[in-house]
């Protein structure tokens, strides 16, 4: 049994590093930080676990000892998951996005990392003393191909059934339970059944306890009305209060992506206002595409304004679709077709032009696409417009000019694909915080006065008060911010450092 019992303890090792990523992601984002951390700590930890177990089978080669180690690494995942549902929602954000996403590494995942690397170098020794004329290399030939096929079903299990089909707690506690059984059941037939089986009886009930107790106090709450974990992101719909109005926000992971206020369609924030900017340099659109759907406030104020325009909307998350029809007054529309595809993807295979493309996929610095961020698929987007055709760009950043920064250096590779171009403020060109800024290609030679006064008379709010939010992106010195390639797009550590300036991290 030992080949199929490495078979299953590998397949756990690797659905529990996988999906470390989506417990971290609500407070530090899906990030290449998080994806670092986590190898690096459960590798470390596997590193020591083979360590240690081979000097231990050496001393104690029993079958008591090998499903002890189970049953403990059992324990030790069911505790991650109680610390997590109980540590990160108070101390999540305490620590930076860097050091905070190594430091919950090692508190959660270095544990059961270490106890599971114990096992393969304990099998091999147990697999020798059970069959002594099998070469060790042999014997050590074998758990290793099991504990690594284990590891590849495990890993296609994390991505392909277990996170589209259940939540992330669902998936720790299934897996430590597993665990836990995997070695709780053999020591009822080698050692004391009653003794073995009341202490197990009780660890499992108080674990238990604990577990439902942590995941109700804080994973829920009275202004909560929606949290589940999407394909690709933790969602969570919220209530709450806004300049002193009631409304209602969309959270994924650890950035809020919207909100609309309760008494109206008036979306809380000002950025998807920005998709009037089409009446001044297309007004005649007849085809969008918006890149990221959120919750569909965009696409839903283009089919109520351009009464001919046809919408798609190419949104990666499965459900939010649906969500934004449930709590967001998004509506089915024949105007409307949406594609659960990457942005990127879609754009890259989409056979028609587009008179508007909004790419909006950034919900927060700490979850940058950073394939989309890029000269390469600015170039795409430029290709794929019609002549006159506009690309808007929501990106998150602040417009400071200390080295590195993100909104510096993606401005001079959007001025490097768009020669016209223009850069408006979300709040204010002389905030000093972290702010949406609009990046604005046009696929046209003629350029546009936004100060003109036809436009300060217009009927669009938005549209009247461009003459404020205009940036000036002559007056920075672009030479010393790097060109965002395909080929290097450290995007994520650039807006790490936008968090480092407003935090003090």
């Amino acid at each position: 049994m030992l080949p199929v019992i490495v078979f299953i303890t590998g397949a756990c090792v690797l659905i529990i590093e996988i999906v470390a990523t989506r417990i971290l992601a609500p407070y530090y984002g899906n990030t290449i930080f998080a994806v670092s951390s986590i190898i690096s700590v459960i590798l470390a930890a596997l590193s020591c676990g083979y360590y240690v177990g081979g000097k231990l089978a050496d001393k104690r080669p029993s079958l008591e000892w090998f499903f002890g180690i189970i049953l403990v690494s059992g324990l030790s995942v069911l505790t991650l998951q109680c610390i997590s549902a109980i540590a990160l929602p108070i101390f999540g954000y305490v620590f930076s996005i860097i050091s905070g996403q190594i430091i919950f590494s090692l508190v959660l995942f270095f544990l059961p990392a270490f106890l599971l690397g114990m096992l393969s170098p304990y099998a091999i020794r147990l697999e020798k003393d059970q069959f002594p004329d099998e070469g060790i290399g042999s014997g050590a030939g074998k758990i290793f191909f099991w504990s690594t096929t284990g590891s590849i079903i495990g890993s296609l299990l994390a991505g392909f059934v277990l996170i589209p089909n259940f939540s992330i707690s669902q998936i720790i506690i299934g897996n430590g339970i597993i665990l836990f059984l995997l070695g709780f059941l053999p020591l009822l037939r080698i050692g004391d059944k009653k003794a073995n089986f009341l202490w197990g009886f009780l660890i499992v009930f108080g674990f238990s306890l604990i577990l439902s107790f942590g995941s109700a106090k804080f994973e829920t709450g009275n202004n909560v009305l929606y949290s589940k974990d999407g394909v690709y992101t933790k969602i969570v719909i919220s209530e709450g209060e806004y300049n002193g109005k009631q409304a209602r926000f969309l959270w994924l992971d650890r950035g809020v992506h919207g909100g609309i206020f309760l008494d109206s369609d008036e979306d809380v924030f000002e950025y998807p206002r920005f998709y009037a900017l089409y009446k001044i340099f297309k007004p005649d659109i007849r085809n969008a595409l918006v890149i990221g759907g959120g919750m569909y406030a965009i696409p839903r104020e283009l089919l109520r304004d351009a009464p001919g325009v046809t919408v798609d909307v190419a949104e990666i998350e499965p459900s939010l679709f649906d969500l934004a029809k449930r709590y967001f007054r998004a509506t089915d529309n024949p105007r409307l077709r949406n594609y659960v595809e990457d942005g990127h993807r879609f754009l890259n295979d989409a056979n028609s032009t587009y008179d508007l493309i909004f790419g909006d996929a950034y919900h927060s610095l700490a979850s940058v696409p950073s394939h989309l961020t890029t000269k390469g698929f600015f170039l795409l987007a430029k290709e794929k417009l019609s002549a006159d055709g506009i690309f808007i760009a929501n990106i998150i950043g602040d417009l400071s000019t200390e080295k590195p920064s993100l909104i510096m250096s993606e401005i001079r590779t959007f001025q490097s694909v768009f020669p016209n171009n223009y850069f408006f403020a979300a709040k204010s060109p002389r905030e000093t915080g972290v702010q949406n800024i609009m990046f604005v290609g046009w696929n046209s030679d003629k350029k546009i006065n936004i100060r003109d006064p036809k436009f300060l008379a217009d009927a669009h709010p938005l549209i009247r008060s461009l003459g404020t939010k205009t940036i000036d992106a002559q007056k920075f010195d672009l030479s010393g911010y790097p060109v965002l390639t395909d080929d290097f797009s450290p995007s994520e550590y650039l807006a790490a450092q936008v968090l480092r300036r407003q935090n003090g991290f």
